[in-house]
């Protein structure tokens, strides 16, 4: 496969995970804004801007931090390059320079998702409602995974799709994870109890802790499922997982370097413990987890997707 054409499809799956991300936390951070957290409103509200390190540029045009800025500069923002509307709009360019390499299913929904961006950017955000508009950006996201996972040949062109799904996947999880444990300091019951909720259903984890946990929410059972649980789809072992089946099954001889820095880091979740986690600091083992995988990113990047 020429490098451009698996850059393409791999920067199309990345910007519309990255859309669904953007929407999940948004969701979280508009539900607690409306929760009387009294002096705490503001740190759950900042928490998308830390998580994806734009609280500088968000400064620089907002003069506080005020949730329906916030919503505004993540949903409908042209000027931010991280919005929901410039991840969509950034994905459908990609997925219209290989429009031959996915099917027709995979395009019109990426295509048709756009169109009706437009005409909600066009009416405003406060038309559709917040919690609306997250909903949509998630149903939209979902559409496009089964449109590829059900219609698309298993072949290179479908491994750099899912590949990029994993990388921006699990960045994000480990990221929204080290914030939210920063800002959620032991405090009120009830607030931390609708604050770590809040946590499990900004990644779709909610329903899966239930089953996999009986006791209370608690920080230490949150950080074991979100890192170790191989079944939860959006922990960081299970995201290293499918790059580890994903890589080594990508035709040629390029890419070894990468192969090995993902096989390095799953035997790391395989065998590592929360004990161990909390022993060395969870912003620590997060931090180091985060320079991994943007390592494994780079070196993707370099191997396959960069022209000769």
């Amino acid at each position: 496969m020429l490098s451009r054409t698996a850059s393409e499809l791999y920067w199309m799956s990345r910007h519309l995970e990255r859309a669904e991300n953007a929407a999940r936390m948004l969701d979280v951070a508009w539900n607690l804004s409306l929760i009387p957290f009294a002096a705490t409103v503001d740190d759950e509200v900042a928490a998308p801007l830390k998580i994806t390190g734009t609280l500088e540029r968000y400064i620089e045009r907002y003069d506080t931090v005020q949730v329906n800025n916030v919503l505004h500069f993540f949903s409908l923002d042209e000027e931010n390059p991280g919005s929901i509307y410039n991840c969509i709009r950034t994905a459908r360019e990609n997925a219209h320079a290989v429009r031959g390499r996915i099917t027709s299913e995979v395009w019109e929904s990426i295509n048709t998702t756009w169109i009706e961006l437009q005409n909600i950017r066009r009416y405003g955000l406060i038309a559709m409602g917040a919690s609306a508009f997250m909903d949509w950006v998630k149903e939209r996201s979902h559409l496009f995974r089964g449109a590829a996972y059900g219609t698309m040949i298993r072949n290179d062109a479908f491994r750099f799709i899912r590949i990029g799904t994993f990388i921006e996947r699990a960045d994000n999880t480990a990221r929204i994870l080290d914030v939210k444990h920063q800002i959620h300091a032991p405090g009120n019951g009830a607030v931390d109890y609708y604050r770590w909720n809040a946590l499990l259903r900004s990644v779709g984890a909610y329903e899966a802790y239930r089953d996999l946990y009986t006791d209370r929410v608690t920080a230490e059972n949150v950080a074991d499922m979100l890192i170790f649980r191989a079944e939860m789809p959006r922990s960081l072992r299970s995201c290293v997982d499918m790059l580890c089946e994903l890589l080594p099954a990508i035709e040629g001889e390029a890419g070894l370097d990468a192969k090995r820095l993902a096989a390095v880091l799953y035997a790391r979740l395989q065998y590592g413990d929360i004990g161990h986690v909390f022993s060395v600091g969870l912003h620590e083992y997060l931090t180091d987890f985060l320079r991994r995988i943007n390592e494994l990113a780079d070196t993707i990047q370099s191997a396959y997707l960069e022209l000769m």
